[in-house]
């Protein structure tokens, strides 16, 4: 089987990446919710008063829940099309993703507060 290379794989990999981004929105509320929040909250930092390096700060740890919480769902995904059965390793693999998206939502608040409060 050969593989794509140069120009075609490039156009392939960016057909897989927007087949990812509109199944994100479809399938997964939580990411729906975070990035109408994070459009909002971009349209938002580009009226407030700071310095380009705050504002990148701020749209970048809105990326950064984006980002965590595709990966939190693609474990998700893989975790459930193994088996949909219970199991402790299951369990974690989902609590840790989850974790992570808990801390990338945490960084993003603090990044904000330090920021506007400053």
């Amino acid at each position: 089987m050969k593989k794509n290379t140069g120009i075609k794989r490039l156009f392939c990999a960016s057909l897989y990446s927007w087949q990812g981004f509109r199944s994100a929105l479809a399938n997964e509320s939580a990411f729906r919710q975070e990035f109408v929040a994070a459009v909002i909250l971009v349209v938002l930092s580009l009226y407030l008063d700071v310095t380009g390096f705050e504002r990148l700060a701020m749209i970048s740890s809105l990326a950064l829940i984006l980002i965590v919480e595709l990966l939190n769902s693609a474990i998700e995904c893989v975790v459930d099309r193994v088996s949909m059965d219970r199991h402790t390793l299951s369990g974690r693999a989902k609590d840790y993703g989850s974790f992570a998206v808990l801390i990338t939502l945490l960084i993003a608040i603090a990044t904000w507060a330090l920021i506007l409060v400053n």
